[in-house]
């Protein structure tokens, strides 16, 4: 993995396209990149090494490459250490066919060896390059489609590809548990990973099915399966638009998408709020159920534990909540009376994209909660909620995460409606208001920011706090060691004294979460213990206590909402906190070291 782009054009030149797309998915996360392009010449013109596009594109020779059919690739390392010759493209023996993977070839050390037995010169590190002499091996001269089928019924793992081959004007694309996505534009037909690569030439794509395979010409796009029988790919419409993507003013990415929350919740909230009632399309006998099991990894996962107290206060029906890279590997008790919802920015995540499917194997309901149209889960689930939170192009999560919880906050609302229980109007109006609540503690951010230049020095944080903010805390952990790469965990605050306690000293920053609810003294109570041992603290509160204020570093006081939507709240100060701290430290905020924005392998 990380991010693919492929063009085949009527007209012009495609290297612009293809490092423009590139570009595009530069929040992905990557460490190397590399394209290909053929021109009239028929000779494979190949540019590739590691570091950023923007030295690729200036690279001696770029400017001057000429070809209307080219495949490119930003690559996050998974078999092989960042260095050009594991960057892709990759090609076979002859230099002939090239291609661009994401994915992992689980088999490729017997597919290796086969190759090798047979005189096959594998000079890379990667998995990757093994599809490239698979190919090759069952290759005839104008029959590359063929040849790629033929190779992939050996192949066992996940893959998502666009291939070439100098002396055929075509692209083939194939898709298998990563996702691919083809663009149909007036001049050209295109191949992307994400949408995103592909919104500058058009918003009329076909989303690749697993076990597709596609040959894209300069004006045709024919989808088979690896049996060569035909598929109808549906031309679906993208809503996204290259405006919504650029940063505008913003000086990064993450920093937009923060400020663009009270756009992004008032979307998830459109009209499926209304007259004291939720308007969902979701078909569920909720008699019948014995419990419901969220999945989710990373930022959603956080969410979903919002979920678990949100639905279990306010529906009475147990909740599990599991990461979806253990639920799959456990063999779990699931059945026909349990639901799974599964939540996914991407809608691509692997591992809960297997959760998902071990669920419905088992017959049970799946409700997804999921950001992005199209995807591969929002496809396979039963029914579920879009978030409608625009496209997020920062690594770390920040809009979509307050959306899942808005959309968690319905989905329990709306389950309470289903048992025919009346809904609370205070929470039904503040959950109207909370686009502007929202707002209003943007507002805070000068504050937040005088307090990151005071945290960035810090060795180590802790977050900490109770109830429904015991995952905000999470989350706030999460987001700080993700872009500033300060060690931060959460905790409840209670669990501070068996065993974090240790870690306390002047090098130790604590942020608590802390309301005032009934365990408000008791979080006060550890705060002191936390000063007593020298450890700075700074408190998100939502009402003014100047006896606190005065022992603490710093207090930020928020507004005060009922504790079920608190979290999305909560949360904000501490999206600002990471996003300022590591601005403060000269980072690079929006593509943080060693991770990638969509996780399609294990």
């Amino acid at each position: 993995m990380c991010g693919i782009v492929g063009a085949i054009s009527t007209k012009g030149s495609v290297t612009p396209f293809l490092l423009d797309g590139l570009k595009r998915l530069e929040y992905r996360g990557y460490d190397s990149a590399g394209f290909c392009v053929v021109g009239e010449s028929g000779r494979p013109q190949v540019f590739k090494q590691t570091g950023k596009i923007s030295e690729l594109a200036h690279y001696p020779g770029v400017s001057s490459v000429m070809g209307e059919i080219g495949i490119a690739h930003t690559r996050w390392a998974t078999h092989g250490a960042p260095t050009a010759i594991n960057a892709h493209p990759h090609f076979d023996c002859s230099g002939q066919i090239a291609i661009v993977h994401n994915g992992i070839i689980e088999n490729y050390q017997a597919l290796k060896q086969l190759l090798t037995n047979e005189g096959h010169r594998i000079v890379s590190n990667t998995d990757s390059e093994i599809v490239a002499h698979l190919i090759e091996k069952f290759y005839q001269p104008g029959q590359l489609e063929r040849a790629v089928s033929t190779a992939l019924k050996l192949v066992e793992g996940t893959y998502g590809l666009a291939i070439m081959h100098a002396g055929e004007r075509k692209i083939v694309a194939a898709r298998n548990g990563s996702p691919l996505i083809l663009g149909v534009a007036e001049d050209a037909m295109l191949v992307a990973s994400d949408v995103s690569a592909l919104i500058s030439k058009t918003n009329k794509v076909i989303y690749l099915n697993d076990g597709e395979v596609a040959t894209l010409t300069e004006s045709t796009c024919d989808v088979r399966n690896l049996d060569g029988e035909k598929v109808n790919g549906v031309i679906e419409e993208v809503r996204w638009s290259i405006e919504q993507i650029a940063k505008g003013n913003f000086k990064h990415f993450m920093l937009k998408e923060i400020f663009e929350q009270p756009v992004a919740v008032a979307n998830t909230l459109r009209g499926r709020l209304k007259e004291g009632r939720i308007q969902l399309t979701i078909n569920l006998d909720i008699q019948s159920l014995n419990r419901i099991i969220i999945v989710a990894c990373g930022t959603s996962w956080h969410a979903g534990l919002i979920g678990k107290y949100l639905i279990e206060k306010l529906v009475n029906i147990p909740v599990e909540v599991d990461y979806a890279s253990e639920f799959r590997y456990r063999d779990p008790i699931i059945g026909k009376n349990d639901l799974m919802i599964v939540i996914s920015q991407s809608g691509e995540t692997a591992d809960t994209l297997a959760a998902l499917r071990l669920a419905k194997s088992k017959q049970a309901t799946v409700i997804g909660l999921i950001n992005v149209v199209g995807s591969t889960i929002a496809r396979e689930v039963n029914s579920g909620i879009y978030l409608h939170a625009g496209p997020e192009i920062g690594v770390a999560s920040t809009k979509a995460f307050t959306c899942q919880v808005t959309a968690l906050t319905l989905l329990a609302l709306y389950f309470k409606q289903l048992r025919g229980e009346t809904l609370d109007t205070e929470l039904l109006t503040q959950l109207e208001q909370l686009p502007k609540s929202i707002s209003d503690t943007l507002a805070l951010s000068p504050k937040v920011q005088l307090v990151a230049r005071k945290f960035a020095g810090v060795r180590d944080a802790l977050y900490l706090g109770r109830g429904f903010n015991f995952p905000v805390s999470l989350e706030g952990a999460l987001k700080l060691k993700e872009i500033s790469y300060i060690h931060a965990e959460g905790y409840p605050s209670a669990e501070m004294k068996h065993g974090p306690i240790a870690l306390i000293d002047n090098q130790v920053a604590a942020i608590f979460v802390a309301p005032h609810d009934e365990l408000y003294e008791k979080n006060v109570s550890n705060i002191q213990e936390i000063l007593a041992r020298q450890g700075r603290v700074m408190v998100i509160t939502d009402e003014a206590d100047d006896k606190l204020s005065d022992m603490v570093e710093q207090t930020i006081v928020v507004s005060r909402l009922r504790e079920e939507l608190m979290p999305i709240i909560n949360v904000i100060p501490l999206q600002l906190l990471a996003y300022y701290v590591a601005d403060a430290k000269g980072l690079d905020v929006d593509k943080p070291r060693n991770l990638a924005k969509s996780v399609t392998v294990e």
